[in-house]
């Protein structure tokens, strides 16, 4: 390993629950000798990629990792990034693929992807906004959002777009307890009659729910087979999208085996 992997293997050992580091944990984390940390993190330091704080003189992330993360952000829209993983995600699945996102307290679809494996499918409007008690979408996202949220949602007249929308509010809660303990969503014919699909939120930097992904089908083919393989493809597609828009689930996110 190189000088600078070793540096840049240092900054890895920073995350939401070790903020900040001492050169003696880092030394034991990396296996590096302590004369080798002290000089790689002091080079780190010239070029502000960490900082020392504090009386113990420990160190955070600096500026410099912020500057470059900004950039990340400008070069790489959240719709670019989507684009390679909703066509992935149709392919894998046979079916629609969608990305919605969290704007001024309503969720709208972004974008989209059909597979050409069906000549049936489920069709898309990008301009739609979607329901959060009557889609899987919006219950992805309403189970990880903030309580005060979800009581204005819960709050509001919840309107039946079909016969199997729930509109109980006590019930919705209770979809959403099942969620969170699972981290996927499913919708069975709640916004359109004839549809199933199923959901997973995706977090931004600051481990807040800012949207969801889908995957909608035609009731008729959903199967407890192919309703497995879409929960598994969006498990790995959802971590992905979170992972490449510098995203991170919140603590509570369930383990990867939760049922």
């Amino acid at each position: 390993m190189g000088t600078v992997s070793k540096a840049l293997s240092l900054l890895g050992f920073f995350n939401h629950q070790r903020t900040e580091i001492g050169l003696s944990d880092l030394t034991r984390l990396s296996g590096l000798n302590k004369a080798t940390v002290f000089r790689l993190m002091a080079e780190l330091q010239e070029g502000g990629f960490v900082e020392q704080t504090g009386e113990g003189r420990a160190y955070r992330l600096g500026p410099e990792v912020l500057r470059l993360a900004a950039l990340r952000e400008a070069a790489v829209p959240v719709l670019s990034v989507s684009r390679a993983i909703l066509d992935a995600l149709a392919e894998e699945t046979g079916e629609t693929a969608h990305l919605s996102l969290l704007r001024g307290g309503a969720l709208h679809t972004l974008a989209h992807a059909y597979s050409a494996r069906h000549a049936t499918r489920v069709m898309m409007d990008d301009a739609e906004v979607l329901s959060f008690h009557g889609t899987s979408s919006g219950l992805a996202v309403l189970a990880f959002a903030p309580e005060p949220f979800i009581e204005a949602v819960l709050a509001a007249p919840l309107p039946a777009h079909t016969a199997q929308t729930e509109t109980d509010p006590q019930a919705v809660r209770r979809a959403l307890a099942g969620v969170r303990e699972t981290g996927l969503a499913c919708s069975r014919g709640g916004f359109e009659a004839e549809v199933h699909s199923h959901g997973i939120p995706l977090f931004g930097p600051d481990r807040a729910v800012m949207g969801a992904l889908a995957v909608a089908a035609p009731a008729s083919r959903m199967t407890p087979e192919h309703a497995a393989m879409i929960r598994a493809a969006l498990r790995r597609a959802g971590a992905e999208m979170t992972r490449r828009i510098g995203g991170c689930p919140p603590d509570h996110w369930p383990r990867e085996d939760a049922a």
